[in-house]
Formats: structure tokens, sequence, C-alpha cells
């Protein structure tokens, strides 16, 4: 595995949200991060079938663009019951608005009445150095969908989600709760302890 020891990181996602999670959870390794929205980059095609090659995908093109390294987040809600859906179309759900509100109803309006509310957020996460080297991790977490949403915290489905062993949904936890146990903050460990554990 690389060791990251770069000044500078690009976060390959023009979802807010992501970027400041990201920068939230990577803050004691004194990296000054750079969204792609700020520095003006492309959203590339999401042509792969799963998160982890979609976030390679993202992560290539950021550091390419920019000659910086690059970190791609790709992440979505996995439904049980409805067969992983929507999965790597969870930002699609949203529709060109990204309105959550919308595919969150979705999401219930397809369950309808089945009993199985079983769900889990998966995140696949590629650091990518401008020439090709690359660290891919993936990280999950599993819980229950409720319905109505629940919490104005957090971002996408977020207010339908309780973790495993947890009463509150992501949308009614702080940020901090959240870090402690999410999709994301679990993927991040896993690329903290491959690339960034020596750096300081």
């Amino acid at each position: 595995m690389r060791v990251f020891r770069e000044a500078k990181l690009v976060i390959a996602s023009h979802n807010p949200g992501k970027v400041r999670e990201i920068a939230e959870l990577l803050a004691p390794y004194a990296v000054t991060v750079l969204g792609a929205a700020e520095l003006g980059l492309a959203e590339p095609q999401e042509t792969g079938t799963t998160f982890a090659a979609n976030a390679a995908l993202k992560a290539h093109a950021a550091a390419q663009a920019t000659g910086l390294p690059a970190l791609a987040d790709d992440s979505g809600l996995a439904v049980t019951a409805l067969g992983g859906q929507p999965g790597i179309l969870s930002a699609r759900w949203a529709g060109p608005d990204r309105d959550f509100g919308r595919a969150m109803a979705r999401v219930n309006d397809e369950l309808g009445d089945d009993p199985d509310r079983s769900a889990r957020f998966v995140c696949a996460l590629t650091l990518a150095w401008p020439d090709g080297d690359a660290v891919s991790v993936e990280g999950k977490v599993a819980g229950t969908l409720v319905w109505p949403p629940r919490g104005s915290g957090g971002f996408g489905y977020d207010p339908i989600f309780v973790p495993q062993g947890h009463d509150m949904t992501f949308g009614e936890m702080t940020p901090a709760a959240k870090h402690a146990l999410s999709h994301r903050a679990d993927a991040l460990a896993k690329l903290v302890a491959a690339c960034f554990a020596d750096a300081a």
C-alpha cells in the first residue's frame, strides 16, 4: 500500500454532504481538502456496474484532471427486499434535482407492505494518484428502514435509515455519532490504516 504524503487532496464529488463528511473524517491528518465543484471539474459518466468501479473511475478522472491525488466515493443504499436496489443508482433515484425526499418516498412505495425492512449502506473509496497508482477499500453498515423520514441531519437517505443496534436514524444523529459508525467511516478507517497511518 502507498503512504499518502501529499499536502492536498481532491475529493472527486460534487455532493457537498460527502465532501464535508470526508473532510471532517480526514481532519486529523492535516491534509487540505478540495472539492471537485470548487475546482470546476466535470462530473464523469458513472458507467461502472459496481460501487468500486464507479469510485475508481471518478478518482482517476479527477487525479488526471488536476495533477493531484484524488479520493472518490461511490456509495448508496442497498435494500434487501428490493434485490439490492437502488444500489449504484441511489443518486439517480433522486432525479436531476437530487430530490432525496422523492427518492426516499420511492423506496417506501416500492417496499409496500413487505415486512422485510432490512438494508445496508455501502461505500467504496478509491484514492488515486496522477501516476495511475490507486488504493481501493469498501465499508458497510447494516440497518433497518423506517417511514416516515426522521431528522434533518446528514443527507441522502439518512432520515429513513436506522443503523443496527441504534434507535435513531442517521438523520437524527449528530455528525460525530454518525461518523462513529457509518459506511463512509468504516471505509475511511480502512483507507487511513492503509495509506495515512504512517503519514503523520
